[in-house]
């Protein structure tokens, strides 16, 4: 015989929800003992009649169970109010931040000039005035980074400088030796082609007796 699903509702018949009563609640008390012994675990366990009679479990002792309970549910709800208390703070915290981000919002909006219907004399002159002092922080810096490229550029043009003198001087030495070299190979001497040389020049026909005339060169 198939067992009936039952509803989980109140018993309207009160014999019936006596004897309901009695056999789940002996089944509760075995399923409490069984847990307690398979499983070495702290057990207490409280139940009171439709008529308020006490029925209770406990493998050690009831009052240690309850008062161990009790300082549980304490740390538990302190650290239950610490919790709470932190999530107010970070949800004011949250609020206070959002507040900060839509007022810079709207700086930002008049700064670049949009929505400014709103604004009186005195707000346009404070945002005038802070347009200046930007533009002054913002030339400054700009001023300072030319000139700490023009202190680079200075430094790297020195540093040129020694290199070409370096080897300016490097080629100076080179060709001084150069000089030197040429200076010690013996030159030609034109002069020998000049040298006395006495020959027989003969004018008019061979005859004999005839003038010799020595010619020099």
């Amino acid at each position: 015989m198939v067992r009936g699903k039952t509803q989980m509702r109140r018993i309207e018949n009160a014999t019936s929800r006596q004897v309901t009563f009695s056999k789940r609640r002996n089944g509760l008390l075995k399923k409490a003992f069984e847990l307690s012994v398979l499983c070495d675990a702290e057990v207490g366990l409280i139940v009171f009649s439709p008529r308020g009679k006490l029925y209770e479990f406990s493998n050690s002792s009831m009052q240690k169970t309850i008062e161990r309970y009790q300082r549980y549910a304490k740390d538990v709800n302190v650290n239950n109010k610490a919790v709470e208390q932190n999530m107010q703070q970070w949800k004011y915290e949250s609020a206070q931040m959002a507040k900060k981000i839509e007022f810079l919002e709207v700086s930002k909006r008049k700064l670049l000039g949009e929505n400014l219907g709103s604004c009186s004399i005195d707000e346009l002159q404070q945002i005038e005035n802070q347009l200046e002092r930007s533009l002054t922080i913002i030339r400054e810096k700009k001023t300072k980074l030319f000139m700490e490229q023009i202190e680079q550029l200075k430094e790297k043009e020195r540093i040129l400088a020694e290199e070409n003198a370096m080897l300016c001087k490097k080629c100076g030495i080179e060709s001084q030796q150069k000089q030197r070299s040429e200076r010690e190979i013996v030159p030609y001497d034109h002069s020998t082609q000049h040298a006395d040389v006495e020959t027989e020049l003969f004018i008019g026909r061979p005859e004999r007796g005839r003038t010799r005339y020595p010619l020099q060169s």
